[in-house]
Formats: C-alpha cells, structure tokens, sequence
C-alpha cells in the first residue's frame, strides 16, 4: 500500500487519540468511587437486612398490642354486662354464678394488663432500635449520595473529553486516505496498536529494537510505501528520528 509520508505521520495523531480514549474509558470503568461504594454495598445491605427484621418485629408487637387491648375491651364489656345484672338479680344461685364469672373475667383482665404491659415495653425497645438504625441508614445514606454524587460528577468530565475527543478523532480520520484508515483500524483491531512511530531503530510498538535484516527491509522501502512493524504489527511511522 502507499500513503504519503505525511498522511502515513497522522496516523500517529489517531493512535494517541485512540490511546486517550481507551484511557477514559478505563478511567471511567474504574472510579474511585465505584470501589468505594461496593465496599459499602454490604454495610447498606445488613442496615437493611436489619432494619427489616426489627420494623417487621415492631408490627407484630403492634398487632399483638392491639389483640390485646381489644381482649380488655371485651372482658371489660363483660365485667359491666355481669355487674349490672348482679345488680337486677335476687337469685342466689345467680348471684354466685356471676360473682364466680366476675372473679373470672377481673382475673382474666389482670392477665391482659399485664401483656399489654410487656408488649409495650417491648414497643418502645424496639422502637428505639428501630430510630437507631434509622440513624446508621441517614448517615451510611448520606456517604452513598455523595459517592453516587461525585462519581456522576467524573463520569460527566469523562464524558465530555471523550466526546470532544471522538470529534478531533473523526476530523483526523475524516482528512486520511480510506483505505489507510481501514488498515489502521485492522491492525489496531487484531493487535491493539495502529500506528507506531520507528525511534532510532527501536518501534514504539514493541518497545523493540529491530534487527538489522528487517531495518534494511525498511530502508529499501519507498518513503510513501506503507511498512508494518515485524513485531507489533502496527503500521511503522518514519520520520527524521528513525535512524535509518
């Protein structure tokens, strides 16, 4: 293939911006940020784990406080309904029945006082649990919005540059030969490197010095020939710093 020296030199401008790219796209795949919060992942899943388990504990204890206080409800109903009729009765056979059912139904409201009162107390240890846990969420909350907050604040300086940066990339391809480009992009593509510049007998590719066998190939060819790297396989750029 031919290309002139100088659209074979602008391919280098396409591989750094290339290479700059492929850097933001790393940059933005591995935010400080992203790290941080997936560290914190697990502490927000336990608050939540735990959270759950004591509010789901503290309507039950409700429900049961509610059971409760309708069971009183309706004992107390029944020690009015009794007294009343105790007091309309002149049978004595009646009057014991109802004074047993009365022992009975007072006994029984004494025991439901005091499961109200359990259940209350247990209220209020789990409300305060629950405030507390509330306090942990807001404050490990707090230290996720600012990381979600400043991660999207890099992603969106990321962006930017990539996008002006894919702009300037597509103006150099854009001015290039076509099919220098494809070449540039195949190779790029299979190797991970388009272009390279030949620094006194050392490829940038590679970071290698060629041999003399492949730098007298190199020598032979024509300033517009288009000459591949033997070791990177990148399109080999030479200039006045090549040593050749």
């Amino acid at each position: 293939m031919k290309a002139s020296p100088a659209d074979q030199n602008e391919l280098l401008r396409l591989q750094t911006a290339d290479t700059r790219l492929q850097q933001l796209q790393h940059a933005e795949a591995n935010l400080p940020q992203t790290a941080e919060l997936a560290a914190l992942a697990p502490d927000v899943d336990a608050i939540r784990s735990r959270w759950i388990a004591r509010t789901g504990e503290l309507d039950d204890a409700r429900t049961e406080l509610k059971r409760a206080e309708s069971d009183v409800e309706v004992v107390e109903a029944r020690i009015a309904r009794d007294s009343g009729r105790l007091q309309h009765t002149s049978s004595v056979k009646d009057v014991q029945a109802l004074e047993t059912e009365l022992t009975a139904l007072r006994r029984r409201r004494s025991d439901l006082e005091e499961i109200e009162l359990t259940v209350m107390e247990r209220i209020e240890e789990l409300e305060t649990l629950v405030n507390d846990i509330d306090e942990e969420r807001t404050v490990l909350g707090g230290r996720v919005d600012a990381l979600e907050a400043a991660r999207a604040e890099e992603k969106g300086k990321l962006d930017a540059q990539r996008e002006a940066l894919a702009k300037d990339r597509a103006a150099i391809a854009g001015a290039l030969p076509a099919d220098l480009v494809e070449l540039y992009e195949k190779q790029r593509a299979r190797y991970g490197i388009g272009a390279a510049l030949l620094v006194r007998g050392v490829s940038m590719g590679s970071n290698v010095k060629l041999n003399e066998s492949d730098l007298a190939v190199i020598r032979r060819a024509a300033p517009d020939d288009v000459v591949l790297c033997p070791d990177s396989s990148a399109i080999l750029i030479r200039n006045e710093e090549s040593g050749l």
